[in-house]
């Protein structure tokens, strides 16, 4: 009874730490999307004005905050810099600007002032996916999170995003946003 007790104990948390890793969101590799059209060029779709909408969840699923940003993008061959001005419903605002450098077979990198280190971005298809390491504010807590951003090109050229952000490997909050050309720069 010992060993059987034992057994579904070491099955459980093999199961536990693998979940993350195999069957969530975090586990989608860009390949998986290497076909789908139309492909995601970082370059053209975040080139000039661009409109973002997004909610914020924390870690029970619940709504915690919603924000507008007005966003630019510029490049010069395979540099490249977005600028976001993020304005939340609580009357916060932020802004952040991407470095981004283009390098072989759609990888990336991006740094920003409040980013730890290089964020490592891949293009595959209709998708781009980019992972780094975010310091909060410290009116924020000033926390390190592992974030994971996913955004899939839709086919009218608008982009949803869905990031999960996550401290010692628990989820701590989601975003989803959705952006687009700012209108007349479609």
């Amino acid at each position: 009874m010992l060993i059987v007790l034992a057994v579904l104990i070491l099955a459980f948390v093999t199961l536990a730490l693998l979940w993350p890793r195999l069957l969530s969101f975090r586990a989608q590799r860009p390949g998986e999307y290497q076909t789908t059209q139309p492909g995601f060029d970082i370059r053209r779709h975040f080139d000039g004005p661009i409109k973002c909408e997004g909610m914020v969840f924390g870690p029970t699923g619940r709504m915690v905050g919603r924000f507008v940003a007005d966003m630019q993008g510029s490049w010069q061959g395979a540099k490249g810099t977005l600028a976001e001005s993020f304005r939340y419903a609580s009357g916060a605002a932020q802004n952040r600007e991407w470095h981004l450098t283009m390098g072989e077979n759609g990888a990336f990198t991006a740094t920003a002032d409040d980013v730890i280190g290089a964020a490592q971005g891949q293009q595959s298809g209709a998708t781009v996916r980019m992972t780094y390491r975010l310091k909060l504010d410290e009116d924020a807590g000033g926390h390190v999170l592992d974030v994971t951003d996913w955004m899939y090109l839709m086919d009218d050229g608008s982009i949803m995003n869905k990031s999960e952000m996550r401290k010692f490997g628990i989820k701590v909050a989601e975003l989803i946003a959705t952006m687009r050309p700012a209108p007349g720069h479609a």
